[in-house]
């Protein structure tokens, strides 16, 4: 990682309107049921070739740190600590932030869960207008927060955090049920009550019941339409520059309209 850097989007020739807008999402992945997935699907973009969505999503899971012989022996034994912030790569989520942030496009890593290590494909994603980027730990880093235009918290009970864990880790990453149940009291419940309920704080806007709340859910798509379409900027443009001159009202329209 000895080409990690950070930059300043004051520091490259694209203009604030063309630099992607980045939406942190602080939550579980799961693959069709989470929040951006549903995002995804309302936004039809499941449907588009990848070279030419708008919106994309990356994960934090795709980040984890390489190991060590000696911590992937421990890994094996469902003894390592996976829900620690320190278990992921933060130098090179900024990186491919910023490098996503430049237009570029860019190489995530493929994680092997079942074999606790970093394979040698990656996956390309191509520049596009929104990025959604989820992981249960995403807010913890400030210098990871910061990059980030909005910032969502899904916000799930307990009981549907380990039943999801519980299916996940069987169905998906070959665990049995006395390991999985045994890393979440050892590891995944202290981490989150330390790690990522503190950082709730720093959201801008909490979805209660997750993927199950479509009202917040369809706010959000709104708004990510609306940028899509460019007109959230045009109207934060007119607010900044002072130019927010009210429509003309058409002569049909009554003038007492309420506002």
């Amino acid at each position: 990682h000895e080409n990690f850097y950070t930059t300043s989007l004051d520091n490259h020739d694209m203009s604030l309107e063309e630099v992607p807008k980045l939406i942190l999402v602080s939550s579980q992945k799961k693959k069709k049921s989470s929040v951006c997935g549903k995002i995804m699907e309302l936004l039809g973009q499941n449907k588009i070739d990848h070279h030419q969505r708008q919106v994309v999503i990356l994960s934090q899971d795709s980040f984890y740190r390489v190991l060590t012989p000696e911590q992937k022996a421990k890994a094996l034994k469902g003894q390592f600590n996976f829900d620690h912030p320190d278990a992921f790569d933060n130098e090179l989520i900024v990186k491919t932030l910023c490098d996503i942030m430049e237009g570029s496009t860019v190489q995530i890593p493929v994680y092997d869960f079942v074999t606790h290590s970093r394979k040698e494909e990656t996956v390309t994603v191509y520049p596009a207008d929104v990025v959604l980027f989820e992981g249960i730990l995403m807010f913890y880093s400030q210098e990871i927060r910061d990059l980030f235009q909005m910032k969502l918290f899904v916000d799930t009970d307990a009981d549907t955090r380990l039943s999801r864990r519980v299916l996940r880790d069987i169905s998906e990453r070959g665990r049995d049920l006395e390991q999985v149940l045994s890393q979440y009291i050892t590891f995944v419940k202290p981490a989150f009550e330390e790690f990522c309920l503190p950082t709730k704080k720093y959201a801008d806007v909490i979805i209660p019941r997750g993927a199950d709340n479509l009202v917040a859910i369809n706010l959000i798509v709104q708004h990510i339409q609306d940028i899509l379409n460019g007109g959230l900027t045009k109207r934060l443009n007119g607010y900044l520059n002072g130019h927010n001159t009210p429509r003309k009202r058409h002569p049909s329209e009554s003038s007492s309209r309420p506002h």
